[in-house]
This record gives structure tokens, C-alpha cells and sequence, in this order.
């Protein structure tokens, strides 16, 4: 079947312009997967989270094929997606969706439309600070394409924390609670003693030297005095959003 002008052209541009090797190109006009390429479309049956395409290092074809065969069996999400990457996805498919704050594409879900529920959610995205909104946002858009009822909440930390007082009735009311912060990484504590929701900390690179691009509030949060407070990885949004996802689907 020949390739749709729109694509074939896109595809040419990618190669003039060096994204795209001729051999990766040559393996798309043939239909050729690549043969390193493993993926596993049954994740989402096993584990009720599909296998999501880790964008980060992975050439604009190697995401674009994973897409495309994943995108064969149920909604697909990539994360950690350059703009360039990003724009490039849009061509190929037109009716995906792009977060380029987030670093998010996904097909099959949209991850820009607010929950009509909101803030009253299952799941409130906290950051301390604007600067961990990356982060924040990549678990905001997880919880969308996992269909969580998710409430971003911004800029409550520790140094103006009375700013966390108006939240408090909607964060009372959500089931999972994730926090994301930098710098110290305090939040995580704060609210592990003011709510009832679990915490799902995720410590962010955000911070000076002392932050050692995330270390110290990873350590923190481990230490945290809070009950109930559970920690991922640093400037690990998507992988607070599919603990939430988890959490919920248990409960």
C-alpha cells in the first residue's frame, strides 16, 4: 500500500535534515520493523498499564515504529519527547496528542482536556515550586492516559506554604495525593501530616548545588517523620502516576 504523501514527505524532510537514517527510512517504504525492536502489546491485559515508549535517547523512527505497532493493539503513550521529536509525531499522526510541556505524545487519549471534576479528583498533583511543573505535568498527563480523574495544584511549597490552605478541602477529598518538589524537598512531609490520601513523592532535579540534582530531596522524603508518605525516582512523573493508577485499581 503506498505511503501517504503527507508522511513520505515528512519522512524525506527528517532525512535531509539528518533525524533519520537512510536505512531507517528505506526500513519504513519496505514495512520493515526494526529487528531490535521487542515490544510487548500484552502489557496492558496482564498489569492494566500498557508498555509505554520511553522516548529519551530513542531515534524519532524507533519511537515513531513502537507507536505505531503499540498503537495497533490499545492507546499508546511516549514520554521524554523533544520538541523537534514532538512536532515531527504530529506529522506522522495527525490525530495524536502533544504535551510539549510535558514532554508527552500519546494516541488514543487526550491529555490536555481538564477533568470535569476537578479539583474534587481521585488523584491532586502538588509541586512546591513553578520550576518542578515538568515533572508534574508528565504526571498529570499519565493520569489522564490512565484515566485517572487528576487536579494540578501549583507553587503551595514550603517557603509560602499558607498558599496551601485553600487546597486543603479538595486534598482532604483525594485519594492518592502525589508531591512533587525540589530543593529540600519538604512538601511531601507537610502534607503527609495534614491528609489522609497516601503520598507519592516524586524529589525533582529543580534546586542548587547542595540539591545534587535531586539526591538531597530523594533523601528526604525517605526520611520523612510522615506516615504514609511512599517515594519514586527523581523527576519520575510518569512513574507516580502509574503507582496512583495501581493504588486505584486495588482499592
Amino acid at each position: 500500500m503506498p505511503m501517504d504523501p503527507k508522511k513520505l514527505h515528512t519522512l524525506l524532510q527528517n532525512v535531509a535534515a539528518g533525524n533519520i537514517s537512510c536505512e531507517n527510512a528505506q526500513a519504513v517504504l519496505t514495512g520493515h520493523v526494526h529487528e531490535e525492536l521487542t515490544l510487548d502489546p500484552w502489557r496492558q491485559a496482564r498489569t492494566t498499564i500498557g508498555e509505554v515508549v520511553f522516548g529519551q535517547g530513542k531515534t524519532l523512527e524507533q519511537i515513531r515504529i513502537s507507536l505505531e505497532e503499540l498503537g495497533r493493539h490499545h492507546p499508546v503513550l511516549a514520554t521524554r519527547i523533544c520538541a523537534a521529536h514532538g512536532q515531527a509525531l504530529l506529522d506522522f499522526f495527525p490525530h495524536g496528542c502533544l504535551w510539549e510541556e510535558a514532554g508527552l505524545f500519546c494516541l488514543g487519549a487526550d491529555l490536555l482536556s481538564a477533568d470535569p471534576k476537578a479539583p474534587n479528583s481521585d488523584v491532586i498533583i502538588v509541586t512546591a515550586g513553578s520550576s518542578d511543573l515538568p515533572v508534574a505535568r508528565e504526571a498529570l498527563g499519565t493520569a489522564r492516559f490512565l484515566g485517572l480523574s487528576a487536579h494540578l495544584v501549583t507553587d503551595v511549597g514550603v517557603a509560602g506554604l499558607h498558599r496551601l490552605q485553600p487546597h486543603l478541602p479538595s486534598l482532604r477529598q483525594a485519594k492518592v495525593v502525589i508531591a512533587v518538589a525540589g530543593m529540600e524537598g519538604a512538601l511531601p512531609s507537610v502534607l503527609g501530616g495534614l491528609v489522609k490520601a497516601p503520598i507519592i513523592a516524586v524529589p525533582t532535579s529543580t534546586g542548587y548545588g547542595a540539591n545534587f540534582a535531586g539526591l538531597t530531596p530523594l533523601l528526604a522524603m525517605l526520611n520523612s517523620c510522615a506516615p504514609g508518605v511512599g517515594v519514586v525516582n527523581i523527576d519520575n512523573g510518569f512513574g507516580a502516576a502509574a503507582l496512583a493508577k495501581k493504588i486505584l485499581a486495588g482499592s
